[in-house]
């Protein structure tokens, strides 16, 4: 659907700033590609320019791709700004920018919506998700597109039902460019993790799109050139398990229908290990990798943030539950914590190589607003208001030993020769329980041939002639390319670039050790 009875147009300009450097966003992958440049299509911004009435203009602008002009700005009658925490310093900048135009600017997302305080330069804030505060902000720029008097806040109090949202404007963002496609099935979380600002966002009550919408935008993807890998960036794919059942099949007949091309990847609690029913669903849809916030192997640990749910079934069986139908575990990890001891950097790297999961999202404890952490330790007075500091924390355990604990993680995790082998068994245990795909002729066609073929030759001469730790990556590739695993190989080989090269700088202090930490750094600088 889109917003009806509107009568004036206007231009909207879309614009989504930067991320500044971080573990998840994968930027040290870019250059082994074939031109990828950018994360992943942001849902928010496109979500709301497929919104605007149909005979309004958009442009949409990603600036991690390249940054947004003064014709791009001239263009423009108003301008629309998303994003999150981790970006607040470049949605402030496209604010600053914008109003060098004399532009109003409006702000969504779930930055702004847990924390409208950080904005006081915008014109407009929209708190809150799809619905009549998105109605309300259509109408006020219809009347008048120019910059009100002073800052005006529009909260969301009747939300659009998902199974009502229109396909996100794919078409307008240069899609080849990212590195991962992005899909959202669903909104909300049934747990309450004493970290996680979702239920306070989105609600406890996952809402869903129906399993027609979601193949219509899985097609729409394929049209604009989007057909390697799709994240469904739900906050839990499982969060309604009858849900996650009834859209399954039909992924499973698109996949059938479109030859198996695209690969899925989810967000899911490790209690998805006890659904062996939608986990062989899973399998069968081509999902190969599953995030899971692990946190933590400490049980005592899980209980007091209130993730019981990660104990359901032990953590190590729950993994090679997971990998047994061919999905590659992903993990979030949490240091920092009020449970931690001095060996507890010990014990992670004991479950790193016990697990065998190559990819964990290692990071510092931050408490976010709307959290019950954040309310937990502003009563106890321990929120430390400083942006020089990689958390807002006061920890435990001294500051610097659990800073330092965090960068030996970081070091040792990723060495080359620990980090291939985790990958080694992946390929050979995980991998290979996958299910067997077609070649089909869109696998075969020389375009992808050729993609192919560009990653190798980036991948033999910037780390198998010029990398530091080319004779590990020689080992893996020989041992990948014998058996004719060239997927596995390129896909494992330039992520393990990232990680290592990432490691590295955290582990020398060049890098956060929080994704959610805004402490300034030289990735940071307004866009050129």
């Amino acid at each position: 659907m889109r917003a009806t009875g509107i009568e004036a147009a206007r231009r909207i300009l879309c614009v989504f700033p930067r991320y500044t450097s971080a573990f998840g966003t994968f930027e040290y992958a870019y250059p082994l590609t074939d031109g990828v440049s950018a994360f992943m299509p942001p849902q928010g911004l496109l979500l709301i320019a497929a919104y605007l009435p149909a005979h309004w203009q958009v442009r949409f602008i990603d600036e991690n791709i390249r940054p947004a002009t003064k014709e791009d700005f001239e263009w423009a009658e108003a301008v629309f700004v998303s994003g999150m925490h981790i970006q607040r310093q470049q949605m402030n900048d496209i604010c600053r920018r914008a109003h060098a135009f004399d532009l109003a600017v409006a702000l969504g997302g779930p930055s702004v919506s847990a924390c409208p305080d950080y904005y006081p330069s915008f014109d407009y804030l929209h708190v809150g998700e799809l619905g009549d505060a998105t109605d309300e902000l259509l109408a006020r720029l219809a009347r008048d597109p120019s910059r009100p008097a002073e800052q005006v806040v529009l909260k969301t109090g009747d939300r659009i039902a998902m199974s009502e949202f229109p396909i996100p404007a794919y078409e307008l963002a240069e899609t080849r460019k990212y590195f991962l496609g992005s899909i959202q099935y669903s909104s909300g979380c049934p747990y309450q993790c004493e970290f996680c600002d979702i239920p306070g966002l989105y609600g406890r009550n996952p809402r869903i799109k129906t399993p027609q919408q979601i193949i219509a935008e899985l097609d729409k993807l394929r049209e604009c050139g989007m057909t390697d890998t799709v994240y469904f960036v739900d906050d839990n794919f499982i969060g309604n398990r009858k849900a996650a059942l009834d859209l399954l099949p039909h992924l499973v007949e698109w996949q059938k229908r479109t030859g198996y091309v695209t690969r899925l990847a989810c967000e899911a609690t490790l209690n998805i290990a006890k659904r062996p029913e939608i986990l062989e669903k899973m399998r069968e849809a081509y999902f190969v990798t599953v995030f899971c916030g692990i946190e933590t192997p400490d049980p005592d640990a899980l209980k007091a943030m209130h993730k019981d749910h990660n104990m359901m079934v032990p953590i190590l069986e729950g993994v090679n539950t997971i990998n047994s139908y061919g999905m590659e575990v992903v993990s979030g990890i949490i240091m920092g914590l009020d449970t931690d001891k001095p060996e507890t950097g010990k014990a992670l790297l004991s479950f790193v190589e016990e697990s065998r999961i190559p990819l964990l999202t290692i990071n510092l404890l931050q408490a976010l607003p709307k959290t019950p952490l954040w309310d937990r330790l502003e009563r106890e007075n321990r929120l430390v208001h400083d942006e020089g500091r990689d958390s807002n924390v006061d920890f435990l355990l001294p500051y610097d030993d659990v800073v330092s604990a965090w960068k030996k993680c970081m070091e040792v995790a990723y060495q080359p020769e620990k980090l291939f082998a985790r990958y080694e068994h992946q390929c050979n245990y995980t991998y290979a329980n996958r299910v067997k795909v077609p070649v089909s002729p869109e696998k075969k066609s020389w375009a992808n041939i050729r993609r192919g073929l560009i990653m190798l030759r980036n991948l033999f001469w910037q780390v198998g002639v010029l990398g530091d730790y080319r004779r590990v990556f020689w080992k893996f590739a020989w041992a990948r390319l014998t058996k004719g695993d060239i997927e596995g190989f390129i896909g494992a080989s330039i992520i393990a670039h990232h990680l290592i090269t990432f490691a590295r700088a955290a582990s020398s202090g060049r890098q956060n050790a929080s994704n959610y930490s805004i402490r300034l750094r030289e990735a940071s600088v307004p866009a050129e």
